[in-house]
């Protein structure tokens, strides 16, 4: 059986969101490692044995910036256990520790996969491209192979696995690389995680100013649902980079996406396609984001959603 090895990363106390989609496809293709980056309580460590790993190397970086004492952990490990596969999501942290471990091991990385299968001596990996209509097929017969993977690309489901057997990885000296965190910021955030939400809101350039931004929020309240944006207003500085949706942003797949005022650039489409449901509304009846819509309303955005927000005002 393959050797899988999964790199997952706590926030709030549990294992990431990204995480756990990534040991969900990993115990389909083989015997599951998750290494685990964080405080590692037992609720924590519970969960990804019941997403699919059978062991969990344990590491806490503590203060110091992570990606290079767990890639040469990592390194180290690899000499002697050989895994077949290494996955990590299209992440900062993720991503960070795969090039810096693909450097020392002198392999390659495969990155921003939606599948990866295991066969041929090899893996293979699916990519998405202009825009999702066509699918670009990578192989790579490293070992390890190295695989970054798309937010969203798995549904992150509990299997039927039992408690993990838990080790620690020991984190050595970085040298020249070592940094350490010597302040954070915690985001203020109200209401549904856009990367989460069931219901999303987003705005872009055709909502004409900042201030008009303020529709999509009155929307979005009224929903419960998440605000988001496209990276032009990201970029003029209307809204912040959290909100974004798209390729250099926040991948999303909710049940209702509406999109207001955005025309449909590729980078924004790659980012909300596969949402369940799109509505889209925006005056120009030849914008891009009709040829992806399930309800397109043609109109100003400026007359139809102040009259949506009256009408779910009024219920």
């Amino acid at each position: 059986m393959a050797s899988v090895w999964v790199f997952v990363q706590e926030e709030n106390n549990a294992p990431s969101t990204l995480g756990l989609e990534l040991l969900t496809k990993a115990r389909s293709l083989g015997d599951v490692t998750a290494i685990y980056l964080g405080e590692g309580g037992d609720e924590a460590l519970a969960m990804l044995g019941t997403h699919g790993a059978s062991k969990v190397l344990h590491a806490n970086a503590g203060d110091a910036l992570p990606s290079a004492p767990v890639s040469a952990a990592l390194a180290e490990m690899v000499a002697t256990e050989s895994p077949d596969l290494i996955l990590l999501g299209q992440a900062y942290t993720d991503r960070d520790v795969a090039g810096r471990l693909a450097a020392r091991l002198g392999v390659g990385v495969l990155s921003n996969a939606s599948d990866v299968r295991l066969g041929n001596g090899g893996v293979e990996t699916d990519h998405e491209i202009f825009g999702g209509s066509q699918i670009a097929v990578a192989t790579s017969s490293d070992s390890p192979a190295i695989v970054l993977m798309r937010p969203k690309s798995i549904p992150a489901e509990p299997g039927d696995g039992g408690a993990p057997e838990v080790s620690t990885l020991e984190l050595p000296e970085a040298g020249a690389s070592a940094a350490k965190v010597t302040e954070s910021h915690v985001e203020e955030r109200e209401g549904p995680q856009l990367a989460d939400a069931a219901v999303v809101v987003s705005g872009g350039r055709g909502l004409g100013s900042a201030e008009a931004f303020e529709m999509i929020e009155k929307l979005g309240k009224q929903l419960g649902a998440a605000t988001g944006a496209t990276r032009a207003i990201v970029d003029s500085g209307w809204v912040p980079y959290a909100k974004q949706v798209g390729q250099t942003g926040k991948t999303v797949k909710p049940d209702i996406y509406i999109a207001a005022g955005i025309s449909g650039a590729m980078q924004h489409l790659v980012g909300m396609k596969d949402s369940k449901t799109i509505i889209a509304i925006n005056k120009d009846p030849d914008a891009p984001i009709f040829s992806i819509a399930d309800l397109g309303v043609v109109g100003d955005v400026h007359k139809v959603l102040p009259k949506l927000i009256e009408a779910l005002e009024s219920r």
